[in-house]
């Protein structure tokens, strides 16, 4: 009995890898944050690194995006992620849209809780330091100051 439930699962398991969720493969278009506002160069490698593989159209996957079920976990937290906030179609948020966003972000990246943890485990690199926090922090105030 165990051996048919164990043949079972590896069977699932298998057909499994066949059914894969959509990627996001997206150019910066001209409604990207990037093409709208000026962005310093630092701050662009800092949201590269940091933000857009879940806040943007550009995702970087990882290896383990080929196995399921982890892709299917990994499309829905960056769905809702996009959801929330996507860099890449910022320019179709309203203005007022756009400034309670960036003001989130400041709130964010100077509380710590972004990047989320879980995304740190396996993207060290993602992990602002306090000065890069800030370079974010003050970009995105100049942005809402120009936006007003």
């Amino acid at each position: 009995m165990l051996k048919k439930i164990i043949i079972f699962l590896v069977l699932v398991f298998i057909i499994i890898q066949f059914i894969r969720p959509a990627k996001n493969i997206a150019a910066r278009g001209p409604q990207h944050i990037e093409a709208l506002y000026t962005m310093p160069d630092t701050v662009k490698a800092i949201m590269r690194v940091a933000c857009y593989d879940c806040h943007s159209d550009s995702t970087r996957y990882p290896w383990y995006n080929q196995v399921q079920p982890v892709a299917w976990w990994l499309n829905h937290h960056i769905s809702e992620a996009r959801g929330e906030l996507n860099f890449a179609q910022f320019g179709t948020y309203s203005k007022q849209k756009q400034v309670k966003k960036l003001q989130k972000t400041v709130k964010a990246v100077t509380k710590g809780w972004m990047p989320l943890d879980s995304y740190l485990w396996i993207h060290k690199d993602a992990k602002l330091s306090p000065e890069q926090a800030k370079m974010v922090a003050d970009w995105a105030n100049s942005t809402i100051a120009q936006i007003q």
